[in-house]
């Protein structure tokens, strides 16, 4: 028979880690006498980051007393009290190999149903004072799991628990984790675990584009198909960089530059998907060599490649690129990459761009007019004025050869417009110019520029019905980051690491401009892009969720901490890595 053993909670505290404050609710003790559980959570009860833990799905986390035992025999650990692993109802009975997704429990007077295991958190670790615990939890099949309220009511310690129905497909919260963390998954299983609606709404999602990587289909942002972090595949292209001629260099306007890129050899260049983008490293200081990434802004050729870079004020690389690279230079050039791509499809289609930020929906332009899609398409773009607005007559060009295309241009500056320029207008692109042009709710929308620019448009784009999902949008700098329950703190600038220089291989963060040299003191690749304030996106920081995978553009890395599943070739988790060459990361 299962038994309630202990209710435990806490509400959400401020606590230092690793030089940060993390806002958490991972600390809970054990409460005597009935509680009541409400749909959200037990009173008294709550959590730090709402949209990792919590909600009506992850309402209480269950822990069982058989894993405790286990845990203090593998970690030699006699301190482990009920609540220690952030559980609110530790019970004795309930193995996680035999409750099932969907299983409904009686405890008291309320009634609960399994929803899906528990998340991987770096908190575990750190309220255990155990790093690797999210890892361990996962390997170990001990994760525990959460259960959403059906019928609330009391609950206390000693209370019976009931089994009233068995969930559908009889799935066991062990087998849904290891098919979701650990490789070689059944895809029976997976077929199965779609079928329990019981399973949370984030669960589904990840085994339905699980379940779609299996298929033989391509896959988004590589040349040629799709790439999903879990998906593994050959690395498209070359390897680290090659040298390429610059064959020419076009001036579009006094601030913007294109260069075309020829292969030195005879060996036909990659194709790329329209929308990615090319890696270029220059001596431009007097240190390292620098890299940026720069969206390639037409079609490629099997020997040739675009790419239109504007001249930033104080830009080391954009500096060097118009005032000291000359036809027939060499440069080191990395293959083309990047998610941001023109989805293949029969709906409508809006390519919303300001400033530098037409590059790559540009070369989706490019690719629509080569086949002359059907698609409706909308082209929108915003400018300074007419002196600074790059390809305005290749875009007019390639609009002409679409069937049911829309060209709107608006200038920030004040203009003189000709009567032949309708499609011409002054200001900012806002709600309701938008709004008049009549673009289909269900539209898929390209968005590149500024990140003000893409925030106002989006939401503007969200009120006209637009959903999310279909907006899409490309940053030229560092991804914004995904650091769960750590507060946020005022923004810095990227910058060399602190403390003494190392003397290991360099690494460079492309996306954020910094190149420093690997020292034994950082423990991950992900330690020293925080040091550096290099944007960094990470949840359980030991190799089981993903969430770190980053793109190598060159370079060689080994991990310290070996992660459940490897990711894709060409990537790599920074979380439990660290270089063994010099090494560039999408960073």
């Amino acid at each position: 028979m299962a038994t309630l053993l202990s209710v435990n909670v806490g509400m959400p505290k401020d606590v230092s880690w690793q030089g940060r404050t993390v806002h958490t609710g991972a600390w809970k003790s054990p409460v005597r006498g009935p509680r009541m559980v409400r749909r959200l959570n037990i009173a008294g009860d709550g959590q730090g980051d709402l949209a990792g833990h919590g909600g009506e799905m992850r309402a209480v986390l269950v822990y069982q007393q058989e894993s405790y035992q286990y845990w203090q025999k593998h970690l030699g650990r006699d301190d482990l009290s009920y609540g220690s692993f952030g559980e609110n109802l530790t019970v004795a009975g309930l193995p996680d190999d035999e409750v099932c997704i969907g299983d409904r429990y009686r405890i008291g007077d309320a009634e609960f149903e399994v929803s899906q295991p528990r998340v991987t958190c770096y908190r575990v670790g750190m309220r255990l004072g155990e790093p690797t615990m999210a890892s361990l939890l996962v390997a170990h099949h001990r994760p525990g799991f959460y259960m959403r309220v059906i019928s609330e009511g009391h609950v206390q310690a000693g209370d019976e628990i009931i089994l009233t129905r068995r969930g559908p497909e009889e799935l066991s919260v062990a087998d849904t984790d290891a098919l979701l963390y650990l490789p070689d998954r059944d895809p029976a299983k997976l077929r199965r675990a779609l079928r329990i609606p019981a399973l949370s709404p984030g669960w589904q999602q990840s085994f339905r584009e699980l379940a779609a990587a299996q298929q033989p289909k391509q896959e988004p942002g590589w040349p040629g198909g799709r790439a999903e972090p879990q998906q593994t595949r050959e690395m498209p292209g070359w390897p680290g960089f090659k040298t390429m001629r610059v064959a020419r260099i076009v001036p579009e306007t006094p601030a913007v530059s294109s260069i075309h890129l020829d292969a030195t050899d005879d060996t036909p260049l990659p194709d790329s998907r329209p929308g990615q983008y090319l890696s270029i490293r220059v001596p431009a200081g007097d240190g390292a060599p620098a890299v940026r990434s720069y969206s390639l802004s037409s079609t490629p050729t099997a020997r040739s490649y675009r790419i239109s870079v504007k001249h930033e004020p104080h830009g080391l690389v954009s500096g060097y690129l118009h005032t000291r690279l000359h036809a027939d230079d060499l440069v080191e050039i990395a293959c083309p990459r990047g998610t941001f791509v023109l989805a293949d499809g029969t709906g409508p289609v809006v390519l919303l761009s300001a400033g530098i930020g037409v590059t790559p929906v540009l070369a989706m332009l490019h690719r629509l007019a080569a086949v002359r899609d059907p698609r409706p398409v909308w082209w929108i773009h915003t400018a300074r004025d007419r002196a600074h607005h790059a390809f305005a007559n290749e875009v007019h060009a390639l609009l002409a050869q679409l069937p049911r295309a829309h060209e709107h241009i608006s200038y920030t500056a004040e203009a003189s417009l000709r009567p032949d320029e309708a499609h011409i207008g002054q200001g900012r692109p806002s709600a309701r110019s938008l709004a008049a042009l009549g673009i289909p709710a269900d539209a898929d929308a390209y968005l590149c520029g500024p990140t003000s620019f893409m925030d106002d448009v989006g939401g503007f784009l969200r009120e006209l019905g637009l959903d999310s999902a279909r907006i899409h949008v490309e940053q030229f700098s560092a991804l914004p980051a995904i650091n769960p329950g750590v507060t946020p703190t005022a923004t810095v600038r990227p910058h060399q690491p602190p403390g003494p220089e190392g003397t290991g291989p360099l690494v460079t963060f492309a996306r954020s401009g910094v190149t420093t040299p690997w020292s034994p003191a950082h423990a991950s690749l992900l330690d020293l892009a925080e040091a550096c304030d290099v944007p960094t996106r990470w949840s359980c920081r030991t190799g089981v969720c993903h969430t770190c995978v980053t793109h190598v553009v060159s370079g060689d890395t080994r991990y310290t901490t070996q992660p459940l599943e490897p990711p894709e070739p060409g990537t790599v988790l920074v979380c439990c890595s660290e270089p063994t060459t010099e090494v560039v990361l999408d960073l």
